[in-house]
């Protein structure tokens, strides 16, 4: 599987399938400059009238947001694509069937573009269907990670018991970018990445291996579980031509986009990256000889994720982010609705932080666990220190974004990066660069400079890492 890529000259395509949207790169392979650039939303959430904890996603309608992208691009510099890199957002599952997963496309006698055939809905990290007592019922993984809600492995577990028709009519599975891979790979059987396989839950990182005998005790239906590569390894070639690329261009396994987001702005050791989207991560490197414990804390709020050739980053991976600040908003627009007033989103958005920028500080404390942690799902938001001075929107703004910095720093403390040698966080994420305000409190509660600008993107960072493999 780890063939060789050539990409010394001509261009890397790099595409992110994210949450809420979907972006694509061309990467030059000389200059290692970015030429090229689309994004799209995907608007792929469905809803579920029988579950209201259950997430998911139309891949139909992420797959046409690649579509609009690819489009979108210049069809000179696609003939010249070398290789393609793929990565996407983590832990979910996407079921298909073995060679009838898609249909291929034809316009003016030219095969463009594949739509999902034969495909389950992209059930997301943020499945929410696997209580604590679930869980807890589930065989103890060979893992030094825990396994959690909206883990691909606890998601099949759950069907197993409550809907189990449903996997016997599909026969690979893997996460959303693994999908897209396989489709234009035309691959027999899904190949997939540890970085992957390790947000799935029943995947031992150091022996780079399936619990598959655990699994199996537990009738686990392990033929839906992929090959693993080494992250960077090649997954396939394209089968035929797409959007000009040419057929038999080298596709690399997918990758996590949280990895990849590291990889296109950490530059050293002393480097830190608070990335911050829907959700929010805060990662270091981890020394070249590190090995992971044997098995997991679960109260432990940092956890290990698999990097490239071998390593680790240490990761603080809270569930509330930019989501918090989203949910706010959506508070707000609906309480204005109910007065008869109707004000755009985005208008809301600036205005709070407006608001907050006039409020520099603020005896207002809110705790922002609004969807629980991982390691401690039973928490929540909560509101203190209420005063009459302190109710206007800046004070409540500034209070919100206070208690989302202030989340991140108690799962991990600036006491504990500067054990780790970081001398300078990096900021990421649409939700931090767009919020000045979540910008100043992660200055306020950091003790570390933090530098903004950088381009810090996971469709710029998987093309980076299948380039930097040529």
């Amino acid at each position: 599987m780890a063939a060789s890529l050539s990409c010394s000259a001509g261009f890397v395509l790099g595409m992110d399938l994210g949450s809420t949207s979907v972006k694509v790169v061309l990467l030059d392979a000389q200059s290692k400059t970015v030429t090229d650039s689309k994004s799209f939303p995907t608007n792929s959430d469905t809803s579920s009238t029988s579950d209201i904890h259950a997430k998911e996603q139309d891949p139909s309608l992420i797959i046409s947001a690649l579509d609009q992208c690819m489009d979108a691009l210049p069809k000179d510099k696609l003939k010249k694509v070398k290789c393609i890199g793929v990565c996407g957002q983590m832990h979910g599952i996407v079921l298909w069937k073995s060679k009838s997963g898609c249909e291929w496309l034809s316009e003016d006698h030219e095969i463009i573009r594949f739509i999902p055939k034969d495909v389950s809905q992209l059930i997301t990290w943020q499945d929410g269907r696997c209580s604590a007592d679930f869980l807890s019922s589930l065989p103890k993984p060979d893992s030094h990670l825990s396994v959690a809600t909206g883990f691909a492995c606890a998601t099949i577990f759950w069907y197993m018991k409550h809907r189990p028709e449903f996997l016997s009519g599909f026969s690979d599975a893997g996460t959303i970018q693994d999908y897209v891979v396989s489709m234009l790979c035309n691959l027999d059987k899904c190949v997939m990445t540890g970085q992957n396989a390790a947000s799935w839950g029943y995947f031992n990182t150091t022996t780079n291996k399936w619990n598959t005998q655990i699994l199996k005790d537990a009738c686990f239906p392990v033929q839906l579980l992929p090959v693993v590569v080494e992250s960077g390894a090649v997954a396939g070639h394209t089968s035929s031509e797409w959007y000009g690329i040419p057929a038999h261009t080298a596709v690399g396994a997918a990758l996590g986009d949280f990895q990849c987001s590291v990889y296109s702005c950490m530059t050293g050791k002393g480097d830190a990256v608070l990335n911050m989207s829907t959700s929010a991560q805060l990662t270091f490197s981890m020394p070249a000889e590190f090995t992971p414990p044997n098995s997991p804390d679960p109260l432990s709020p940092v956890t290990y994720f698999p990097y490239l050739h071998g390593s680790y980053l240490a990761v603080a991976a809270s569930l509330n982010g930019g989501n918090v600040m989203a949910t706010f908003v959506r508070m707000l627009d609906s309480w204005m609705k109910e007065f008869g007033l109707e004000v755009n989103e985005s208008r809301i958005y600036s205005q709070l932080i407006q608001s907050a920028l006039a409020q520099p500080n603020t005896d207002l404390t809110v705790t922002t666990a609004l969807l629980g942690e991982r390691h401690d799902p039973t928490s929540s938001a909560s509101v203190s220190q209420i005063s009459p001075s302190n109710l206007s929107l800046g004070h409540v703004t500034r209070a919100v974004c206070r208690g989302i910095i202030e989340n991140m720093a108690s799962m991990m403390p600036p006491q504990s990066l500067q054990a780790a040698g970081v001398r300078c966080i990096i900021g990421s994420g649409s939700a931090l660069s767009c919020n000045t305000v979540l910008q100043q409190e992660a200055e306020r509660v950091f003790t570390f400079p933090v530098v903004y600008g950088k381009d810090v993107d996971s469709a710029v960072g998987v093309a980076m890492v299948f380039n930097d493999q040529a």
